[in-house]
């Protein structure tokens, strides 16, 4: 991207893109805080773990329908306080317009560039289902920042955009064999489409992952922190 010259005005950023009418911010409890951005395209809610300060941020959103805590029982809010005791921050994105891909996209930019303004250097987009599409194509927005890419049940349709992402970032696809909504062979598309990566099959498991709560929890504990720390070494 180049520089604007001396006569040219700089690009709005994707915050500044949502043209904000207001914005309402509030501590629920010392380490989270719910912010909601009012915009002409509905209300954009961020849901913040961890210091505001955090240099590894953590972008999680839903699926067609929205929500903020996650499939697997509310895996995104208990994520979100665990990585908070190791200083990385969570946003658990609420759509201004769920099932919007090019709106869902942009939201979860913006988040990043909120948390960039207050020191964050490295992200990982996750997403289910349909928020597989945004959470990749977000990593591609964000290139060299991004640390890597959680899908959850992913949907094929809007993860084009991210061919050969594979090649520059981790990635770690999850899905369940027993999926009522989205097969297993969407996942395995979208490893064809991305390049690569990790492909977790989950045995009996379906689409809102529940029965995988604690294998979720245990491997992205670890892949996380993992993730962040191979990108922080090299940028050295």
């Amino acid at each position: 991207m180049s520089e604007p010259t001396n006569d040219e005005e700089p690009s709005p950023s994707p915050l500044e893109q949502l043209q904000t009418m207001a914005a309402v911010e509030t501590m629920l409890n010392d380490d989270l805080r719910h912010i909601e951005v009012y915009t002409m395209d509905g209300l954009l809610s961020l849901f913040w773990h961890g210091p505001s300060e955090a240099r590894d941020v953590v972008l999680a959103c839903g699926g067609a329908m929205g929500g903020v805590l996650g499939p697997a029982d509310a895996l995104y809010q208990d994520l979100g306080v665990e990585l908070a005791q190791s200083g990385i921050g969570t946003i658990r994105i609420g759509y201004r317009a769920p099932n919007d891909t090019a709106k869902c996209v942009h939201d979860l930019v913006a988040a990043a560039d909120l948390a960039t303004r207050s020191g964050a250097r490295r992200f990982i987009t996750m997403g289910h289902s349909f928020g597989g599409a945004p959470a990749l194509q977000a990593a591609v927005i964000l290139e060299e920042h991004c640390a890597g890419v959680i899908t959850l049940a992913t949907q094929s349709a809007g993860c084009e955009p991210a061919e050969d992402l594979a090649a520059r970032v981790p990635i770690i696809l999850f899905h369940g064999d027993k999926d009522e909504i989205l097969p297993l062979q969407a996942s395995e598309l979208v490893r064809m489409i991305v390049g690569g990566g990790e492909f977790v099959t989950l045995p009996g498991v379906g689409h809102l992952l529940a029965e995988a709560g604690d294998v979720l929890r245990q491997r992205l504990r670890e892949w996380i922190p993992e993730k962040f720390n191979e990108h922080a070494n090299n940028d050295r």
